[in-house]
């Protein structure tokens, strides 16, 4: 069977990295491809590396042009994707790369995002430990998946295993994290100017306020962190792509350097894209650009008690992109690995 789908936010990063997957997809049929103020225009000229998809037009993003597909991607600036899935309710399958239906706290979205609360939809990290199995088994036959915040995902697929297996405190989490401007967005802003970036890091978002907080409490608290307490801190530098997380929790007293290693292994030993590194091992996020795997090096720091979690993501790809194809995938009832890649592009 061939799927027909509509992508809104066609001519951003997001929208375009999910239409450069989905055109080797073999079960879909990109038929509708859309945007705001870029409508009318060719979509070659704001993804002029969609070379197999030069036929098609952006059109104008409303109900009425996304209904009548099997499936709609919604790849919009948050708060934007909530007054469009309010009126697909006759699309058997809706995916949101945005905010809107990702937080299952009212409070929480008020305190983060501010405007109107949508109900959160099934999580799209299909890794991610929760209670009684992994997050794929919610996503298995869904009809409506949020795929995740970036650097949520990156840091809960960090930690999940070592709070689930009761290895590592919940309570003290320290997160810093290298991230490209891509995850921005593609409009212009000053601060993602390259004259404002090349050369030099930028955090931003300091003193918990990146909106990505509350995911990570969320998701954690899944994989059952009661008191799950994060300084997340993310700093721009100057590469496109790429997310490396450097995450480090307190070690629970009486926990063997044996039983903290297990438990990562012992979460991911059997998945395709969430890959354990050998002992002493650590990843670049040159070795995950354009795949869909999350690669973790893991650290015993007894010195200071701590055990630290080194992930490299990209961002466009297993941040965003890939997790959404991954997820539909499984709602589907396709091979979850259908169109997606663990090898990346060097150099």
């Amino acid at each position: 069977m061939t799927y027909s789908v509509a992508v809104s936010g066609a001519s951003g990063y997001a929208g375009g990295e999910i239409l450069r997957l989905l055109a080797d997809h073999p079960d879909i049929e990109i038929r509708t491809v859309t945007a705001h103020s870029n409508a009318g225009q060719p979509l070659v000229d704001h993804q002029p590396h969609l070379r197999s998809l030069a036929h098609l037009t952006l059109q104008d993003t409303t109900p009425e042009t996304l209904a009548g597909h099997d499936i709609v991607v919604l790849a919009l600036p948050h708060g934007q994707s909530g007054q469009y899935t309010d009126a697909l309710g006759d699309t058997p399958l809706v995916i949101d790369a945005g905010a809107d239906h990702r937080l299952t706290s009212r409070a929480a979205w008020d305190a983060f995002y501010g405007g109107e609360f949508h109900d959160a939809w099934t999580y799209g990290v299909p890794e991610l430990l929760v209670a009684g199995g992994k997050q794929r088994e919610h996503l298995r036959g869904a009809t409506r998946i949020a795929a995740p915040g970036c650097n949520a995902s990156t840091v809960s697929l960090s930690l999940a295993p070592g709070i689930a297996a009761g290895v590592i405190d919940p309570s003290d989490i320290v997160s810093v994290l290298a991230v490209g401007p891509s995850g921005a967005g593609k409009s212009l802003k000053t601060n993602l100017l390259a004259s404002e970036i090349l050369g030099s890091a930028n955090p931003y978002a300091v003193g918990g306020t990146h909106r990505h907080i509350p995911e990570i409490q969320q998701a954690l608290g899944a994989a059952g962190g009661q008191d799950v307490r994060i300084s997340f801190t993310p700093v721009l530098v100057p590469m496109s792509r790429g997310i490396l997380a450097t995450s480090t929790a307190p070690i629970v007293d009486g926990v063997s350097d044996a039983q903290i290693r297990a438990a990562w292994e012992s979460a991911y030993g059997d998945e395709t894209f969430v890959q354990l590194l050998p002992e002493g091992r650590f990843p670049r996020t040159a070795d995950v650009l354009g795949a869909n795997t999350a690669l973790i090096g893991l650290a015993i720091d007894r010195a200071a008690n701590r055990v630290t979690v080194v992930t490299a993501v990209d961002n466009l790809v297993k941040g965003t992109a890939g997790a959404a194809v991954q997820s539909m995938n499984l709602a589907l009832g396709l091979p979850e690995g259908r169109a997606l890649s663990v090898n990346g592009v060097a150099p």
